[in-house]
């Protein structure tokens, strides 16, 4: 996909050798081949879809929550009662491993049957060592178990637990001198997120993990301005994050630090669909100073419970008003920019052969609606899955 378009070849053929895609053009100019044929039928081929932001691995359920809101219950009464994150923390500490791929299991092969074929996995339901390490050890375990590659994300600056309460500097201090060096020891951790918010971590905080992850070679990235302007994107910059996400509130000058930087605008609709968010994120910004923009599921039990990456480019056009070739873009080739992963999100000579085929005649119809269905067939690293 190039330009402005979706970059689409007709009558057009695909070929790959060991994963990797070896020709791309028209089937009348195609080199004999030697392997497997599919017939598309006219169908579709785009690359394989990327969910760039999701938090798939938990336990418990916020369902009762959900319900407590639409009685009338503030966010605020709730996490005052023990619910919120620390519901779900409590939850993921008392599962066992094994229990958490179990639980998990289900969530990954609803993406899988919609095209996805790389994913994140963010942590950060654990808070402690041993309890982020369950939750890296159980992503790194769903990708063994399936045709799907996960990139791993350490999230332990994602809330305060309850043994650090009114503590959160200490909290930082045992994540910088301990967690974090412990798990990027163990090869446990892709890159390194935080949680930069009124209601999370501030600025200084958030830079002390920043530091930390850069000392050990580890790329960032940020949820940053998704409920305030805490200029968390200008600081993300300036360590070269693979991405900021949410963006709600994002400014100006935020959105030239990301451009500047190269740093990809992850947009969520599914938090601003379930959190009835009314500010939109600055599109024409992001647009004007030419930010890549991702979309993602932001999959998670408190305010995205949505394992659908199809239903993100319906929401991405119907909610944020981007185009379909945005929409798609957002979960391929520019996906892969906010995963660091220069090798896949494109059909072209020398990308992994991750590649969907779609029963679809216009390529708009991927974000115009959402159904498994329409995919015909589904290859990862050039085996086919579907």
């Amino acid at each position: 996909m190039v330009g402005d378009g979706y970059g689409l070849i007709a009558d057009a053929t695909v070929d790959f050798v060991d994963g990797v895609i070896s020709y791309v053009g028209s089937a009348a100019d195609a080199p004999q081949h030697h392997g497997d044929l599919f017939d598309g039928a006219g169908g579709l081929i785009t690359p394989g879809l990327i969910d760039c932001h999701t938090h798939l691995v938990w336990a418990g359920s916020r369902a009762d929550e959900f319900a407590q809101r639409l009685h009338g219950a503030s966010y605020a009464d709730i996490a005052a009662a023990g619910g919120g994150i620390a519901a779900t923390v409590r939850a993921t500490r008392a599962a066992t491993l094994a229990q958490l791929i179990t639980a998990s299991e289900p969530r990954l092969q609803a993406l899988i049957a919609e095209g996805v074929t790389t994913l994140e996995i963010k942590s950060g339901y654990g808070l402690s060592l041993a309890d982020e390490r369950k939750q890296l050890l159980a992503a790194r375990a769903l990708a063994e178990r399936a045709p799907v590659s996960i990139q791993t994300t350490l999230l332990a600056a994602h809330a305060v637990p309850a043994e650090f309460t009114q503590r959160p500097d200490d909290y930082i201090d045992h994540i910088v001198t301990v967690i974090l060096p412990t798990l990027a020891a163990e090869g446990l951790v892709d890159s390194v997120d935080a949680f930069c918010e009124s209601v999370g971590f501030s600025l200084a905080q958030t830079e002390r993990v920043f530091t930390a992850a850069k000392a050990l070679g580890l790329p960032v990235k940020l949820h940053a301005e998704q409920l305030s302007n805490q200029h968390g994107s200008a600081l993300a910059a300036r360590y070269q994050a693979l991405s900021c996400d949410h963006l709600e509130y994002l400014d100006e000058a935020g959105v030239r630090a990301m451009a500047a930087s190269g740093t990809v605008a992850v947009l969520l609709p599914g938090a601003f669909y379930f959190l009835r968010e009314t500010q939109l994120p600055p599109l024409a910004l992001l647009r004007q100073y030419g930010v890549a923009i991702a979309l993602a599921t932001d999959a998670n039990p408190g305010t995205s419970p949505l394992l659908s990456l199809q239903l993100m480019l319906n929401m991405g056009a119907t909610l944020f008003r981007m185009t379909p070739e945005e929409c798609l873009r957002g979960v391929t080739v520019n996906a892969a920019k906010a995963l660091g992963l220069a090798d896949r999100g494109q059909i072209k000579v020398g990308q992994r052969a991750d590649i969907c085929c779609w029963n679809v005649n216009d390529a708009a119809e991927l974000t115009y609606s959402f159904s498994s269905q329409r995919l015909a067939a589904c290859w990862h690293h050039g085996v086919r899955r579907q």
